[in-house]
């Protein structure tokens, strides 16, 4: 007897945009350069989570010798409702000469798909009405709207 195959689904879950103040440039390391840019603002909306960005939050990029860089980013949202939902995520961005020129404080934005620009969010609260998030694998697709604006996609995985 053998089991069926089932295939996971993606479901959209929220979008959500930071706003970056000053990109604070680390330069080259034993790891590859870092560059730290700290969150001013920001929101996420989609039809379960709406909110904004409070407090302290940053994106520290590590850009490596083989074309991409890694992210590690953390911050925190209060929804509309007043609950405070923590957000961490690790991501991979492809160095395409469009990203290059973009933080080298050029000024045309890219699009989803543009390059490889992908994300694990992982999110945490302490409200149960949002205690959900809590057991969800989340994924993401990125973009850069602008050199201080990061734009994102966000799905939930589901069994199908």
């Amino acid at each position: 007897m053998t089991q069926a195959s089932v295939t996971p689904r993606l479901v959209p879950e929220f979008e959500y945009h930071a706003d970056v103040s000053g990109i604070h440039d680390v330069g080259p390391g034993p790891l590859g350069r870092r560059m730290i840019g700290t969150i001013a603002g920001g929101a996420l909306a989609g039809e379960r989570l709406k909110g904004s960005i409070v407090g302290a939050g940053a994106e520290w990029l590590l850009l490596s010798s083989d074309g991409f860089g890694r992210l590690d980013t953390r911050t925190t949202f209060r929804t509309v409702d007043g609950a405070h939902i923590y957000m961490q995520f690790s991501g991979l961005l492809e160095m395409t000469p469009a990203v290059i020129a973009l933080l080298s404080g050029g000024d045309a934005p890219t699009d989803f798909g543009d390059q490889y620009f992908f994300i694990d969010p992982w999110l945490e609260t302490g409200d149960e009405r949002y205690s959900w998030v809590n057991h969800t694998l989340f994924v993401g697709q990125g973009r850069h709207a602008s050199r201080s604006r990061v734009e994102f996609r966000v799905y939930r995985v589901e069994n199908a």
